[in-house]
């Protein structure tokens, strides 16, 4: 009796053994899934008025999600471009400002015509020409000397001018910075703030991530590496919760260059190993892969 109960306890340790080396040769290594995170933050500041996003919630890059609020800035704006107009409004018009000389210079200019007739018919005296000159040549000078003090004067207008226009781009920016519009493709997988709640720049709002595509972040030892490159297909294998696997492919997309110490959540097929090498293998999700939900790959 003692004979047989010592060969029944022999196979069934060798039947246990035997299982254990098959399901160890089922893979190659182990990890967890995860994605590659985006938070997405405030860049302006203001009382959050509108956000309309809820977790799990699938987002388009470029989609309108809600907005800060922004009527100080706008009305700051307007005072600006008020500050602009009046500016504008002081510069002379210098070709009405020069109107008076150029009729004096075309009715000096006239009256010049007609002295040097008189002159050739000595009805007029050549101190009357001379006189009819030199009052056209001061006549022309005021008129560029008032020319350059009314353009100097414009000219400086407008200097001061940009700056409030430059403040304006800058509001404008801050304007558009208001408006919340998702950068890229994604679920969201937590939301930070919520309606009516002060949003400051930088502040985090909610947190994205493709999973169209996930990563199975997984750990070899360093005789493995040898069997491993960028871009290398191998099989994702996944509990199907009934004692068998899901089989994918995936692609691996990153090899670490430094070892590590063996993660204690992560078994690897040297368990006795105790420096390993992370490699992160990207796999097409159709919705059955998570965060955190834990994996295996067999190379091909």
């Amino acid at each position: 009796m003692r004979h047989i109960s010592t060969i029944t306890f022999l196979t069934a340790a060798l039947l246990f053994s035997a299982s254990c080396s098959r399901n160890q040769d089922k893979f190659d290594a182990s990890g967890s899934f995860e994605a590659e995170e985006t938070i997405i933050s405030a860049e302006a500041q203001g009382v959050l008025k509108a956000f309309d996003i809820e977790e799990g919630m699938d987002l388009q890059a470029g989609q309108h999600i809600g907005y800060i609020d922004s009527v100080q800035l706008y009305l700051k704006k307007k005072q600006l471009e008020a500050q602009i107009v009046a500016a504008i409004g002081k510069k002379p018009d210098i070709t009405v400002q020069l109107s008076s000389l150029h009729e004096q210079l075309k009715t000096a200019e006239t009256e010049k015509i007609r002295t040097q007739n008189l002159v050739k018919g000595d009805a007029a005296t050549p101190k009357q020409l001379d006189d009819i000159n030199a009052q056209v040549v001061v006549l022309k000078k005021q008129i560029e000397a008032q020319r350059s003090s009314l353009t100097i004067s414009s000219e400086g207008i407008n200097k001061d001018v940009i700056p409030l226009q430059i403040q304006i781009e800058q509001l404008e920016d801050q304007l558009n910075k208001c408006t919340l519009i998702n950068p890229v493709n994604g679920t969201v997988l937590t939301k930070y703030a919520e309606v009516d709640e002060i949003a400051t720049t930088g502040k985090p709002l909610y947190k994205i991530a493709d999973l169209s595509e996930i990563i199975l972040r997984v750990y070899i030892t360093g005789d493995q590496l040898a069997l491993v490159k960028l871009n290398q297909s191998v099989k994702v294998l996944t509990d199907d919760g009934k004692g068998a696997y899901n089989e994918a492919q995936g692609r691996v997309s990153w090899i670490s260059s430094k070892a590590e110490f063996t993660p204690k959540t992560i078994q690897t097929k040297d368990e006795r190993a105790n420096m390993v090498y992370a490699i992160k293998v990207k796999v097409k999700n159709d919705g059955r892969y998570k965060i955190g939900m834990y994996g295996e790959i067999k190379f091909q």
